[in-house]
């Protein structure tokens, strides 16, 4: 189990918390879309949140995106994760680059001003979509505000993203930490001072952190208790029968338009990247079904 999520709580239920591990979450979506160390950076802070927000959801069958559309050249990011640990997302402009801020990844220039949407689809008739302003566009810290302004939970979010000089992953995680409502001002208290002393989620993942080292460095003198683990991974459930819907929302005008013009057509996948080719033949058979 390489990529793991570890849930917690502390101080007698008052705290629950999340933590990761998401390296091989964040390569594999690194070569599936050959991003730019800024892009992985940006697009790997998401995909850590993601699949700890993920875990947060009841259901088997709750599904969760989270969505970043920003004035930046990334354009924006959308990443999808489920209950299980399963996590898939994709940037709108994977080759962006740009120079380094304060000799980090500049993800805040990279995203620009704009805005964060939740959308959690718990099988209801309409799903639940949550809406912030980006407050740095750095990632973490919009997600703690929109916690606190959408959800009213008191949250720290700790995402980091670290390369290597050949610009691939080298490490990738954070944490995910909340108060109760009936949490103690002492609690209160003790948490903060433990947050003041973690300036960098990047550098304890360096060091070379697990999940539960990260949460015993945050709330080891709080009485921390892991609840379970879970494994995390990079998974998309496209197929060649799912990406033909994507054809058929063309209308087929259009798709007549492709069969005249006798030549295959080829449809990536937003989320992985995977090309599916359509013969003439095929999209003959697609409109005969479309009918």
């Amino acid at each position: 189990m390489t990529d793991y999520i570890v849930r917690a709580t502390a101080a007698d239920n008052q705290i629950r918390a999340f933590a990761a591990t998401t390296r091989d979450v964040v390569e594999t979506a690194r070569e599936h879309h050959g991003t730019s160390p800024v892009a992985t950076a940006a697009l790997g802070r998401l995909l850590t949140a993601g699949t700890m927000m993920g875990s947060m959801m009841k259901n088997d069958t709750d599904m969760l995106t989270l969505q970043i559309r920003g004035d930046g050249p990334l354009g924006g990011i959308t990443v999808t994760a489920d209950a299980h640990g399963d996590v898939k997302g994709y940037v709108l402009n994977p080759e962006v680059m740009l120079p380094p801020k304060n000799g980090k990844l500049d993800v805040g220039g990279a995203v620009g001003i704009g805005l964060l949407n939740v959308i959690k689809d718990m099988g209801l008739k309409e799903p639940y979509v949550g809406q912030t302003i980006l407050v740095t566009s750095e990632i973490a810290e919009d997600l703690t505000y929109y916690f606190a302004n959408s959800e009213q939970v008191p949250s720290s979010v700790g995402l980091g993203v670290l390369m290597e000089k050949d610009n691939t992953v080298r490490r990738a995680g954070g944490f995910i930490i909340q108060l109760m409502p009936f949490a103690e001002e002492k609690t209160i208290d003790k948490l903060e001072e433990n947050l003041k002393k973690v300036t960098s989620v990047t550098e304890l993942l360096d060091k070379g952190y697990t999940p539960e080292q990260l949460l015993e460095e945050l709330l080891g003198n709080l009485g921390l208790e892991i609840t379970d683990t879970m494994p995390s991974r990079f998974y998309c459930n496209c197929s060649k029968e799912r990406v033909e819907q994507a054809v058929v929302s063309i209308g087929r005008k259009d798709i007549q338009e492709m069969i005249d013009e006798g030549e295959d057509i080829e449809v990536k996948c937003h989320f992985c990247n995977t090309a599916y080719t359509y013969t003439i033949e095929e999209l003959k058979e697609i409109i005969k079904r479309s009918r």
